[in-house]
């Protein structure tokens, strides 16, 4: 399963891992992702979905509906 919040669009990045002598190393930084069900009443139904913490907390402020809206006309 891809590591990419299917709200923010949030990807994993990549850095440099700095040792005390300062060789540079890549390491990759993965997002916060969470999966979590949500239960969508206009629906009568639950969808699961793979979120960010960020996304989380959007869709707490927002509400699933909004949300929901706004993901579908993206596409």
């Amino acid at each position: 399963m891809s590591k990419v919040c299917q709200l923010t669009g949030k990807r994993p990045m990549t850095a440099h891992k700095v040792s005390h002598s300062n060789r540079k190393t890549k390491k990759r930084m993965l997002p916060n992702l969470q999966q979590r069900k949500f239960w969508v009443p206009s629906e009568n139904r639950w969808v699961k979905l793979r979120l960010s913490t960020s996304a989380i907390r959007d869709i707490d402020r927002r509400g699933i509906e909004a949300v929901l809206k706004d993901i579908r006309a993206r596409g």
